[in-house]
């Protein structure tokens, strides 16, 4: 019998598989979830930080004063460096974990996971709204308010609908790559204007030259207090979604240098962006901090920003979006597929995500109101608590079971239980300031600001 001629034989066609713990096998025939580099994690996180929160330091430290509003930053910069890098520790020890809520389950079970669940979708749907917020500041400021606000906002939410609805963080990089030195570009430019114009937008129009009434250490009532120390927490609001990137990326074990240059970056920026800001416009310094530089330079600045909060807006809404699906596909074909189930669960999250946040953007439409409750309410359960328990959960068993505990152990075990403290106390009182700050907004505009065709890019 002759034998058969493999050169008339057709090529196999080899599909390429990869297993994950969290998406299962990723094959050539779906989205590549595993897909994000090294620098595309470190422009991820860095603008998943930098966003919103930048445009509120300069008048936190307003409140507090220039030395202990740079104290407090820092305080907060390190502890949610710390929170990213449990982040990164506890991802490689259980590598099953996709999101806050898989890292509940193992610590505290059902509840847990319910707790951090529910917690992590308000999270970002508080940070999506006023990411709608932030652009819809931004289509007024650059149109100068050509048409209503809330059809501003509402085409905010078009957008961010739009942009977040691509499916992988991967396929997401290019916009980061885009967003994060346009949002940079426009803080610069009104970090200079500021510092070589007569007088901010704000400060009186009087004869005679202009001198900043920026203050060492201010004296605010506990609640405005707390209220900016939540702002400066929110500014550093992007943690929580580490857990999405380092579970998209292709080496998870390059997270921690990943997230070091990131949290450096985004702290320097924040330091010399909040000082020279407040120093040159004290008390007049307007929030969002791009009003306050003149009308021109508002306008530009804006211009350059709105691609940044564009991209700010799509990575808040893209996280919990796919956080909901993949717990509602987990285990099944449809989550690594393109089929029409595929399609219509990820356009559903994508679309109900951003239409809560829409509805958000419109009833709380005062830019340091919605930044403070978040940081403060949603922030430390975010942030800082369960970081704290994460590290009891994967240590507290070796250290205590050694007949002589190391220093290093009783150190670290006592910083993770004051993280929990903290983070509680950051909760319940900046919970109060914020609220109290809400009331005194709808109290002055008698309840007319929701909804409003009002210019919101005009608020000091």
């Amino acid at each position: 019998m002759a034998a058969p001629n493999l050169k008339d034989e057709e090529p196999m066609q080899i599909e390429h598989t990869t297993h994950d713990d969290v998406f299962g096998e990723i094959t050539d025939e779906g989205p590549n979830y595993r897909n994000v580099g090294f620098v595309g994690t470190v422009i991820l996180m860095m603008k998943t930080q930098i966003g919103m929160g930048v445009l509120a330091i300069p008048s936190a430290l307003d409140v507090l004063g220039m030395v202990p509003g740079i104290i407090c930053l820092i305080i907060v910069a390190c502890i949610t460096t710390w929170s990213g890098y449990i982040i990164g520790t506890f991802k490689l020890q259980h590598r099953e974990v996709y999101s806050i809520d898989d890292a509940g389950q193992i610590m505290f079970g059902l509840p847990g996971r319910l707790i951090l669940s529910a917690g992590f979708c308000l999270y970002y749907i508080f940070n999506s709204g006023s990411a709608i917020l932030s652009l819809s500041i931004g289509f007024n400021a650059v149109s100068t308010h050509a048409t209503c606000t809330a059809v501003f906002v509402a085409i905010s939410a078009i957008a961010g609908f739009a942009f977040s609805s691509i499916r992988t963080l991967g396929r997401i990089t290019w916009l980061a790559w885009i967003g994060l030195p346009c949002i940079l570009i426009a803080i610069i430019m009104v970090t200079i204007a500021v510092g070589v114009q007569d007088r901010p937008d704000a400060a009186p129009k009087t004869d005679g030259p202009w001198v900043s009434d920026w203050k060492v250490a201010g004296d605010p009532t506990f609640a405005e207090g707390i209220a900016a120390v939540s702002n400066l927490l929110f500014a550093f609001s992007g943690t929580p979604g580490f857990f999405s990137i380092v579970s998209e990326m292709r080496d998870p074990s390059k997270y921690p240098a990943a997230m070091l240059i990131c949290q450096s970056g985004v702290t320097a920026v924040y330091l010399i962006i909040g000082c020279v800001v407040y120093y040159y416009c004290g008390s007049y310094v307007s929030s969002p901090a791009l009003s306050s530089a003149g009308a021109l330079i508002k306008i530009i600045s804006y211009a350059f920003a709105i691609p940044g909060l564009l991209a700010t807006m799509t990575i808040v809404t893209h996280i919990p979006s796919k956080f909901i699906f993949v717990h509602i596909l987990r285990g099944s074909r449809h989550l690594n597929s393109n089929s029409p189930i595929h399609w219509a669960t990820w356009l559903g999250c994508t679309f109900g995500i951003t239409l809560i946040a829409y509805i958000i953007a419109s009833t709380i439409p005062v830019f340091d109101a919605l930044v403070s409750l978040i940081g403060a309410l949603l922030g430390p359960v975010m942030c800082i608590q369960p970081m704290g328990c994460m590290w009891l959960y994967d240590n507290w068993a070796k250290g205590k079971n050694e007949p002589k505990k190391s220093k290093r152990w009783m150190l670290l075990a006592g910083w993770s239980v004051l993280l929990v403290v903290i983070g509680t106390f950051l909760m319940v009182a900046g919970t109060y300031g914020s609220v109290k700050g809400i009331m005194d907004v709808y109290n002055e505009s008698g309840g007319s600001s929701a909804f409003s065709c009002k210019d919101n890019s005009n608020s000091i």
